[in-house]
């Protein structure tokens, strides 16, 4: 069969120049280096600075280069994520890479021009912000769809300037990509049209897949698909992350120690009874163990199985307070080291709810294919009210968070979590 291909077709191309140029991570990054570290270099040692540069010259900027370049680039990972704004990682992103660049430079000894470092640094903050300020107005995703199958369940999210198609033609509609409900037969036109748009280099998405980049969800109708290869966690990072929670933990637990010994004398003084509540819970590849958690509620008072949703009244008052802050979780910290948890990961359930779970949720039991965590992607984005009526939404987040199981995705939820922990925000 003969495709023909419209001429006006291939200038369909989803932005204009100056939008590309806006848009374009690598651009930006280049642009970010001259202004950050050549101009303030150029500023003080003039046109000559790059010839025969004493050692203080070429450390400040190698060192000045190396903490733009990771600052921006933690930026652009972390906000490929659902509901993650870039410009409100810029300044705390920029401060710490700078701050760990001019610690390891006096650990080391080395010189540097700490003048140039602080310029570097201010430059960079202001260029960091404005760049995404500006690139934000033009950032809203133009994407054409394709108006047959499931669509219309997948494209709603109001963040996408959606362009529904009544005919299998762009005409002189300039877009991001093409959506497609990939799972439906699609007729010839249809067929002929999609293939049309990814030789002109106009991408061409499954419906699917966006309404996981924008909910940050895995719906388990998409689980029938075939798609358990997809959810398979990468072995390697796997063994990467437990030397990290070994790290971790170590690290913050002469913080820890004593907030865990304050914490057990108010829980006793409140309610007499053993400030650890101990609970078995179902682990990695569907092992049991056993959880601690600081006790929240009077004794001999059994709880759900579950975290409630409202005022709980056999909550202690203290129980209130470090339930907010997440201090119930910190004895969860000896089961990382032990090896039954994860600092991040999905939730542990009861041993007895997860086989509820099992009956009722598809695929629920894939969830144990990763170690569970302390604090998890169903956690910072959904919270911890009404599991039981939201279990198959916060499956649909775990789901993603194994799909996506990287370091970046970890990061995110770190940074997300200690948000929640000073500020109450999110707490159940």
């Amino acid at each position: 069969m003969h495709i023909s291909i419209k001429p006006m077709q291939k200038n369909r191309r989803h932005s204009l120049w100056y939008e590309r140029i806006l848009l374009s991570f690598r651009i930006h990054l280049v642009l970010g280096l001259i202004v950050a570290v050549v101009l303030p270099a150029l500023w003080h040692w003039g046109w000559t600075f790059w010839s025969a540069q004493p050692d203080v010259r070429a450390t400040t900027l190698v060192a000045t280069a190396i903490a733009y370049l990771i600052s921006i680039s933690t930026v652009h990972r972390l906000s490929v994520f659902p509901g993650t704004r870039a410009f409100a990682y810029v300044i705390p992103s920029i401060t710490l890479s700078y701050i760990l660049i001019v610690c390891l430079l006096l650990f080391t000894g080395l010189p540097f021009a700490r003048w140039q470092m602080a310029a570097s640094y201010i430059i960079s903050i202001i260029y960091g912000c404005a760049g995404y300020l500006l690139a934000n107005r033009f950032r809203t995703r133009k994407l054409a769809v394709v108006p047959m199958g499931r669509v219309s369940e997948f494209c709603q999210t109001m963040q996408i300037d959606w362009r529904w198609l009544s005919e299998p033609d762009l005409q002189d509609m300039r877009v991001d990509g093409v959506v497609a409900d990939l799972a439906t037969e699609l007729d010839e036109e249809w067929q002929r049209f999609l293939a049309d748009c990814t030789i002109h280099r106009i991408p061409v998405y499954d419906a699917r897949e966006v309404h996981e980049t924008m909910t940050g969800r895995v719906g388990l109708d998409h689980l029938y698909q075939n798609r358990y290869g997809s959810l398979l966690p990468r072995e390697d990072y796997e063994i990467v992350k437990r030397c990290i929670d070994i790290a971790g933990v170590l690290l913050v637990m002469p913080v820890v120690l004593p907030v865990m010994a304050v914490t057990a004398i108010m829980i006793k003084r409140d309610d007499p009874g053993p400030a650890i509540f101990v609970q078995k819970r179902m682990g990695f590849q569907c092992r049991t163990f056993n959880v601690y958690k600081f006790r929240s509620m009077y004794a001999n008072q059994e709880g759900l199985g579950f975290t409630s949703e409202g005022e709980d009244p056999r909550i202690t008052k203290v129980g209130r307070m470090i339930r907010k802050y997440r201090i119930d979780e910190l004895p969860q910290l000896f089961n990382v080291l032990k090896g039954d948890m994860s600092l991040i990961g999905p939730r542990p359930e009861s041993s007895s709810l997860a086989e509820w779970y099992e009956k009722d949720v598809p695929f629920f039991h894939y969830r144990h294919v990763v170690r569970p965590g302390i604090s998890g992607w169903a956690q910072v984005e959904q919270g911890y009210a009404a599991e039981i009526e939201g279990m198959t939404r916060k499956l649909e987040y775990d789901f993603y968070y194994i799909r996506h199981f990287s370091f970046w995705m970890d990061m995110l939820i770190v940074i997300r979590t200690i948000k929640t922990i000073f500020t109450g925000h999110g707490a159940r």
